[in-house]
């Protein structure tokens, strides 16, 4: 940890074994876990709390203020979990007094460029690919990838398993274990290839290809998919976990594609 072309702030808590590269700057109230790697030219400013064996890339810059006029310097965090990796140019914001933090998960990957502004929560094994952009207060479930270039409306929630193309514009919530890609941005399958991948069934993704096929599919709206699902569909947990999704929305869910058939 010893590099003298650093800054570390003394009242920074680092871990004595991290690894801190030249021309990197730690600000006070910032901690930061054991085994983490810290590039060069990494900014590390007040309120950050760094989990164990991160990697944090050259240029990155981690718990700036927020971008938000409505921010009056309150003392918010950001929260960022084990073994997270961040490459270069990252940006990610602290929270403001509506959640008073921004959280990254375990295990994410946030690919060089992405931003992500105040008060979101990205979980567990999440990729947000090259430049991906994430405006304020937005929801990202566990094993979620976001393509490169995407942009994220504020508010907007993500759920698990998800994938969204490259590039897409993301206006509404993008319900689980589904693909998104088209301009509106649309439903254009479930996520079927990561779902084997993460140990689900042949049983449980036709099923959730069943759900899907009633919601975006087979004409109804929302409304009337959401009482047949209920009602002749057998509960599991991924069922009711697009049920809640649906039923906790506040944006609304995104479009079907009129060019799917069942």
């Amino acid at each position: 940890m010893n590099q003298p072309l650093a800054y570390v702030n003394p009242q920074a808590k680092v871990a004595k074994n991290v690894v801190i590269e030249p021309f990197v700057n730690i600000e006070k109230n910032v901690e930061i876990g054991e085994g983490t790697w810290i590039g060069s030219n990494v900014t590390i400013m007040e309120g950050a709390r760094i989990g164990k064996n991160c990697k944090i890339y050259p240029g990155a810059v981690i718990a700036a203020t927020p971008q938000d006029l409505k921010y009056n310097g309150e003392e918010t965090l950001v929260r960022i979990g084990d073994n997270t990796t961040i490459r270069e140019f990252v940006t990610i914001n602290r929270g403001t007094k509506a959640n008073w933090e921004t959280v990254i998960g375990d295990h994410c990957l946030l690919m060089a460029y992405v931003h992500i502004a105040h008060d979101c929560i990205v979980g567990n094994h999440c990729i947000l690919a090259n430049a991906a952009t994430l405006a304020g207060h937005i929801t990202i479930d566990d094993w979620a990838i976001v393509g490169g270039l995407a942009a994220v409306h504020q508010f907007v929630h993500i759920g698990v398993h998800t994938m969204i193309s490259g590039g897409s514009l993301v206006r509404k919530d993008v319900p689980p274990f589904v693909k998104a890609a088209r301009e509106p941005l649309s439903y254009i399958g479930i996520n079927s290839i990561g779902l084997r991948r993460r140990g689900f069934n042949t049983e449980q993704i036709n099923h959730i290809q069943d759900i899907y096929r009633t919601l975006y599919v087979k004409g109804y709206n929302v409304t009337q998919a959401v009482r047949i699902i209920e009602a002749e569909m057998p509960a599991t947990p991924e069922r009711d976990e697009v049920l809640a999704f649906i039923s906790r929305s506040t944006r609304g869910v995104m479009r079907g594609y009129a060019g799917l058939y069942s």
